[in-house]
């Protein structure tokens, strides 16, 4: 038996445009299912934001995402979680860091780290921590 963790990440309102910068970032196929295809209009203004969405790529990208509706208590937080990008060489992760930086503030440039061939942090311009880095033997 197996389980995978997927992140999912919510909005007020920019989940669409979230998950087609991810999909243009990563690739794969984005579905999305607004409130009024779910059937699930409580607020008109609402009614063609995402109930549910994800983008789902082969090279094992996954994020979810939604629109917490405005009746739902929600703030844009600040470092309450990261999503953690780690690939196998250095070009992939560079060509990654380089999309997802678009727009970004830069907590620590991407470059080699006492951890790893490559480590980067940035807060993309959604508001989404990311933790990018190159996959290494752990020699602890």
């Amino acid at each position: 038996m197996s389980v995978k963790s997927v992140t999912h990440l919510n909005f007020r309102g920019d989940a669409r445009a979230a998950l087609e910068f991810y999909q243009a970032v990563f690739g794969g196929d984005l579905a999305a299912v607004t409130y009024k295809d779910a059937g699930s209009v409580q607020d008109p203004a609402e009614a063609d934001q995402v109930m549910w969405g994800q983008v789902v790529a082969d090279n094992g990208f996954h994020v979810m995402a939604y629109d917490v509706p405005s009746r739902t208590p929600w703030e844009r937080g600040e470092n309450s979680f990261f999503v953690s990008l780690r690939g196998e060489t250095t070009e992939e992760v560079t060509a990654y860091w380089e999309k997802l930086s678009a727009g970004a503030t830069i907590a620590q440039p991407l470059a080699p780290a006492q951890w790893a061939p490559l480590y980067g942090m940035l807060t993309d311009r959604f508001g989404v921590v990311w933790v990018v880095d190159v996959v290494s033997e752990y020699n602890g």
